[in-house]
C-alpha cells in the first residue's frame, strides 16, 4: 500500500512530547495498533504516530477512507473536530485549534460564491482536481458535523474555554514569542501568566523563557504589578481630591456658621437698642 504522509498536514496539530510518543510505543507493542488510520486516497489524514511507530516496528495496520473530503479545507476541519474532543489535549490547543477553525470559515465567507447555473463541465473539473483518486476500500465514517465559529462565546464552548481564556490565547498568538509559547506548551507557564508575558517586549519573553518556571513566574508578577500600580495612583488622586472638596465643604460650614452666629448677636443687640428706644419714649411720655 502506497500511503503518502503530508508534511503540512503532519504538523497541522502539534506534535505528541516524547513522553506521550513513548506511552504510545509501548501500548502498540503490547496490544497491536487497534485503531485504523485514516486516508484520503493515499494521503494520510490521521494516525501519523502509530503509522511511525508500525512501520519502525514492521507492525501490520488497517487503514479507512474516508471519501467525503472535497478539499484540504475539509480534512483540516475534520483534524480540528477530531482533536477538540480528545482529553489529552491542552487548554491552549484547544483554543488554537478553535480559533483556526474560525479562521477557515471567514476565509470560506470571504470567497466569492458560484453562480447558480454556471458552466457544469467547469465545476466537474475544479471538483476532480481537488479530490483524489480513491483507493479500493470501506468509506470511514461522516465527516464530523462542524458549525462556524462566529463569537468569541462559540470558539469557547467549542474548545470547552472560557471567554476570557479564549482572549489570552488570541493575545498570546499576537504578542508571545516563540520561546514563550514553547514554555506555555511544556507545561513551565500557566495560560494566564503566559498571556501578562506576552505584554513584554520580546526580548524580555525569550530572557525569561530561557531563565525557567521561575523567572517567567516572576516576570508575569513584574507585569501585574505594573498593572496593578496606575490603579492604586489614581486612586491615591481621587482621595486627594475629595480630601480637597471635603476642606473645601468644611471651610464653607464653618464661614455659614459663623455667619449664622454673627446673625444672632446683631438681632439680640437689635432687641436691645429697640427695648432702650421703648423706655425713653414712656419716659417722655410721663414726664408730659
Amino acid at each position: 500500500m502506497n500511503i503518502i504522509v503530508n508534511e503540512e498536514l503532519k504538523a497541522y496539530i502539534d506534535p505528541l512530547t516524547p513522553d506521550e510518543f513513548a506511552a504510545l510505543e509501548r501500548s502498540i507493542l503490547t496490544e497491536g495498533c487497534r485503531d485504523a488510520l485514516v486516508l484520503w486516497g493515499d494521503v494520510l489524514i490521521d494516525g501519523h504516530n502509530r503509522y511511525a511507530i508500525c512501520q519502525a516496528h514492521d507492525l501490520p495496520f488497517q487503514t479507512i477512507q474516508n471519501t467525503l473530503f472535497k478539499s484540504m479545507e475539509d480534512v483540516h476541519l475534520w483534524m480540528i473536530d477530531q482533536h477538540l474532543g480528545r482529553r489529552s489535549v491542552s487548554d491552549f490547543q484547544r483554543g488554537v485549534l478553535a480559533l483556526r477553525k474560525r479562521e477557515i470559515f471567514a476565509a470560506r465567507r470571504a470567497r466569492p460564491q458560484p453562480e447558480v447555473g454556471g458552466d457544469a463541465a467547469t465545476d466537474a473539473a475544479n471538483s476532480a482536481a481537488e479530490t483524489p483518486p480513491w483507493d479500493d476500500g470501506a468509506a470511514a465514517s461522516e465527516v464530523v458535523t462542524t458549525a462556524p465559529l462566529n463569537s468569541r462565546e462559540d470558539i469557547a464552548k467549542a474548545a470547552r474555554l472560557s471567554s476570557s481564556q479564549v482572549v489570552m490565547i488570541e493575545k498570546i498568538q499576537k504578542q508571545a514569542a516563540p520561546e514563550l509559547v514553547a514554555a506555555l506548551k511544556s507545561g513551565a507557564i500557566s495560560l494566564n501568566a503566559a498571556a501578562a508575558v506576552a505584554s513584554l517586549p520580546a526580548q524580555e519573553q525569550v530572557a525569561a523563557a530561557e531563565g525557567g518556571a521561575d523567572e517567567l513566574k516572576q516576570a508575569a508578577k513584574r507585569v501585574r504589578d505594573a498593572k496593578r500600580k496606575p490603579r492604586a495612583t489614581a486612586t491615591e488622586s481621587g482621595d486627594q481630591e475629595e480630601g480637597a472638596e471635603a476642606v473645601g465643604d468644611a471651610s464653607s460650614a464653618d464661614e455659614v456658621k459663623a455667619l449664622r452666629s454673627r446673625i444672632a448677636q446683631l438681632e439680640k443687640e437689635n432687641d436691645a437698642l429697640r427695648k432702650q428706644v421703648l423706655n425713653l419714649l414712656e419716659k417722655s411720655s410721663r414726664a408730659a
